[in-house]
């Protein structure tokens, strides 16, 4: 076993980092980072298994299957059988669908996935530990039965269903959905977070349309004065917007990312995946780091917002330039701690070009400023204009847990980041998060962390909304698993 400690001073405050390998029997297994916070120590033990769906996979509406925008276990599926191996039911959800230059009528759906997976032992090389089988697919809907769609909503106008708020609508009067962050109830009904509105929308287990939450007014986008959900996505035929940005609220596809449940089901937390325009959120390259975190109470008949924070996002290098690591998932392990995968962009299989930031977060609302209700909610205040943090604001702390780009731990499965590009170059995007226990007797606080890639359905074999497409790339569905420590959830 071996083991490192450094302390790292910050703001009225020091965080205590502890690392260690314990895969026993793993020789040369390596940890990326451990976090200590609130005298607890996270530990990360490394990557335990891989998994594949082939990028050709078709739904069962026989549709391009689409990877994981989204992952979450169905409450009550996961099992340790008797040989050591587990099994459970995971919920995938994929995004809008292919759309390489425009948006299409695809339907938002969720697939339903059995899960069978075995740990890898110290000989395993092989990328089988999890196996995947579609059990189902279910289209979301609105209250009235109609199915949703992918289309960029309209630049003006949106659509009205008794009930509920001004919503996103296409320009065939189908609700619009970019559907991302997934939290499950125990009762079965979801929580979907979408991209356009950015809305957070309930569903029956069945993909009906329950209820909708329209989050506070600085982060609705705004073109001239009014709500404008299009996000410069148009489909075929249609104009882009314009401005072809909105003035305020969130920039165009950096909506509400990160969805997910505290562990007693009471509060919902939501996490904009970059800052709001008005908050320096312009582009890749610009001041879009903080971002908000948005903390739903449930306990009612209608949920409330009782928390706002700030979360600040980390920076990387790339192409002569700093650049903000947006989120792409959020997993609540306590309410106030949390996990974040934060990550580059334009890098991956299909370019020449290594990742050099791909990281699972630990933030700790401990300390920060809960800014929900005060004048931070609306547009005309911005609570880091130009991206610096108003000063009466005090953020989040976040260390690093998990680095998926950690070249040892993936040369033990034939997995690698950058070059040469092959089907075993990560891909681009890895955006779902799910938790699961180990079950473990002798390592209670055990965990596994699956994360899987969004492949953007890009196949040369793909179907979709009724067409045939060629993308020039076969990117497969992918899953790592990690075991993790984490004392307290």
């Amino acid at each position: 076993m071996t083991s490192y400690m450094r302390t790292l001073t910050r703001s009225r405050h020091v965080v205590l980092f502890a690392a260690f390998a314990v895969l026993a029997g793993f020789a040369g297994a390596q940890v990326a980072s451990g976090a200590g916070l609130d005298a607890r120590t996270f530990v990360n033990h490394g990557l335990v298994g891989v998994g594949r769906v082939p990028h050709n996979f078709k739904d069962k509406f026989g549709e391009t299957f689409g990877s994981f925008s989204a992952l979450a276990f169905a409450p009550g599926s996961w099992h340790r059988e008797a040989d050591g191996s587990y099994t459970g039911t995971l919920l995938g959800q994929p995004d809008r669908g292919y759309n390489a230059s425009y948006t299409t009528n695809y339907t938002p759906r969720l697939n339903k996935l059995a899960v069978r997976f075995q740990p890898a032992t110290a000989d395993d090389t092989a990328q089988n530990q999890v196996s995947l089988t579609l059990t189902d697919t279910i289209k979301y809907t609105d209250s009235t039965g109609t199915p949703l769609t992918s289309l960029d909503p309209t630049a003006s106008g949106s659509a009205v269903r008794a009930g509920f708020p001004a919503l996103p609508q296409a320009f065939n009067g189908r609700i619009s959905l970019d559907a991302e962050g997934i939290a499950v109830n125990a009762d079965g009904t979801l929580w979907v977070s979408d991209e356009y509105g950015p809305y957070l929308y309930k569903f029956s287990a069945e993909g009906k349309m329950l209820a909708a939450i329209r989050p506070p007014e600085a982060i609705i986008p705004k073109r001239n004065g009014a709500d404008s959900f299009a996000a410069n996505s148009p489909g075929k035929g249609q104009p882009a917007p314009s401005p072809i940005d909105p003035a305020t609220g969130r920039q165009n596809n950096q909506g509400i990312e990160g969805l997910g449940l505290s562990p007693d089901g009471h509060t919902l937390f939501a996490l904009l995946q970059s800052a709001t325009r008005q908050d320096g959120g312009e582009g890749s390259s610009s001041p879009r780091g903080n971002t908000r975190l948005l903390a739903y109470d449930l306990s009612g008949a209608v949920p409330v917002l009782k928390g706002e924070y700030i979360l600040p996002l980390p920076t990387h290098p790339q192409k002569n330039t700093v650049r903000v690591a947006a989120q792409s998932d959020l997993l609540v392990l306590s309410n106030t701690q949390m996990l974040v995968l934060a990550r580059d962009s334009g890098v991956g299989h299909g370019t020449e070009l290594a990742s050099v930031y791909r990281h699972v977060l630990v933030y700790d609302l401990g300390g920060a400023t809960n800014i929900a209700g005060t004048a931070f909610d609306q547009p005309g205040t911005p609570v880091a204009p130009g991206g610096v943090l108003d000063a009466s604001v005090k953020p989040a702390t976040r260390t690093e847990l998990v680095d998926l780009n950690n070249a040892a731990q993936l040369a033990r499965f034939g997995l690698h980041n950058g070059p040469p590009d092959n089907a075993n170059n990560l891909s681009e995007k890895w955006e779902g998060m799910a938790l699961v226990p180990a079950l473990d007797a002798a390592a209670p606080n055990d965990w596994f962390l699956f994360i899987g890639n969004d492949n953007d359905f890009l196949t040369t074999q793909g179907f979709q909304a009724g067409e045939t497409y060629n993308a020039g790339v076969d990117n497969d569905t992918m899953v790592l698993v990690y075991r993790l420590t984490l004392p307290g959830r």
